[in-house]
């Protein structure tokens, strides 16, 4: 059984803290759809205005992409904007630090950040450093050392692993549904996908997520799934909470996102 504690109410966990909540899921080296997912949260905003707004990156902002610097240079500017943001640690941002302290075993993670399915040979092109493999990487290591602001490795390294607001938890990958919010460790933050998945009962707050892809955001009721593949295709998400409504931002304006949504029948 889950250790964390549960939830008062389905009232409780409606809320928001009085804040409007727009929470991006994976951006993967999409420059184009995070300038216009942006640029739509500011026309939302504009149409809509609200006292207290927040916009939650989900974590995932590196790898696979077209243009990895372009994205981590568009999420410092929208740190220092006047509207208010918070940025969460995905386990894709991870590497970075990863491979410049450790290029040859990564700390024994199991695919080399250079490995196709890994895409890191895509934010090294991005960074200026071309052809990088796994088969010699310190070569490309100390170019990328080189290469790589001081201020993006900053800002990847002060990210949040993980934070609640109201009856939301958000994060990148997920939580153990085994042990209390205020007690997940950072590998299960950024990398678990089971137990968490195919979890059913009470994680003591929603879970708002991105890491495991899906077709369109997934609302299983006590998680929410944002992550729906921009890079491989489709396109990228914006989940917007205020109280106790949850719907999408999508280019027509606002649908809803009730429990159920996009979940396979």
């Amino acid at each position: 059984m889950p250790t964390c504690s549960p939830c008062n109410s389905e009232v409780e966990l409606s809320k928001t803290n009085a804040k409007r909540i727009y929470a991006i899921g994976d951006i993967h080296g999409c420059i184009d759809d995070l300038r216009a997912m942006q640029a739509r949260i500011a026309a939302d905003l504009a149409a809509s205005p609200h006292p207290d707004p927040l916009v939650v990156y989900l974590g995932d902002y590196i790898d696979r992409g077209p243009d990895s610097r372009a994205v981590i240079e568009a999420l410092i500017q929208a740190r220092d904007a006047a509207l208010p943001a918070r940025f969460l640690y995905g386990n894709h941002d991870a590497y970075i630090e990863l491979f410049l302290n450790d290029p040859t075993n990564l700390n024994g993670r199991m695919l080399h950040w250079l490995h196709e399915r890994m895409g890191g040979a895509q934010t090294l092109r991005a960074y200026g450093v071309p052809d990088a493999t796994e088969a010699d990487p310190i070569p490309a290591r100390d170019a990328f050392l080189a290469a790589i602001p001081q201020t993006h490795r900053d800002f990847l390294q002060s990210c949040e692993r993980g934070f609640r607001i109201g009856g939301y938890y958000f994060v990148h990958a997920g939580v153990h549904p085994e042990r209390a919010l205020d007690a997940q460790q950072e590998i299960d933050q950024i990398w678990i996908r089971e137990p968490f998945l195919s979890w059913q009962g009470d994680f003591g707050a929603i879970i708002v997520h991105g890491h495991s892809p899906v077709k369109q955001v997934e609302n299983h009721g006590n998680r929410i799934d944002v992550d729906t593949g921009a890079v491989f295709g489709r396109h990228l998400s914006c989940l917007v909470l205020e109280d106790s409504r949850q719907e999408l931002l999508t280019p027509e304006g606002r649908a809803d996102c009730p429990v159920g949504h996009g979940l396979r029948r």
